[in-house]
């Protein structure tokens, strides 16, 4: 008897495991079809940033940002629409981890920072997460 109880706990476990699995890929996948949605978002590094940003036809609303910042990832969601919507601008993420010289070339003190650069020179900048009406507002100066 205590067997028969045994194998079917472990069978319960078993599928209850199977199920997280399920649960956990069809979120990556979900994860995924988001990141594809907003491939507008260029990440630059910066070897491309003079290429990129600076010499664009385009205005360019530049994000700087960490990985393990919390207001960053607030704004993330916000930068996304913004850059799904408006094909008249460019926009691009920048790690501050990963790309050091930049933020301090551009003397970024706190994250999120956002700053918009027209013909290679910068017209406007803000620190913090900002609504998106603001950071529109921002892009038309």
């Amino acid at each position: 008897m205590k067997n028969k109880i045994l194998i079917i706990i472990f069978c319960i476990i078993f599928i209850g495991i199977l199920f997280g699995i399920q649960y956990f890929l069809n979120n990556q996948t979900k994860y995924n079809n988001i990141k594809e949605e907003n491939m507008k978002v260029l990440e630059v590094m910066s070897n491309q940033f003079e290429e990129e940003i600076l010499k664009s036809d385009k205005t360019v609303l530049v994000d700087f940002y960490a990985d393990w910042c919390g207001p960053c990832k607030m704004l993330s969601p916000i930068i996304d629409e913004i850059a799904n919507e408006n094909n008249d601008i460019k926009v691009c993420r920048i790690n501050i981890d990963a790309n050091q010289d930049l933020a301090i070339q551009y003397q970024v003190m706190s994250i999120p920072t956002l700053v918009v650069i027209k013909n290679g020179t910068e017209i406007n900048r803000a620190v913090g997460v900002l609504p998106k009406n603001d950071i529109l507002e921002m892009l038309k100066n």
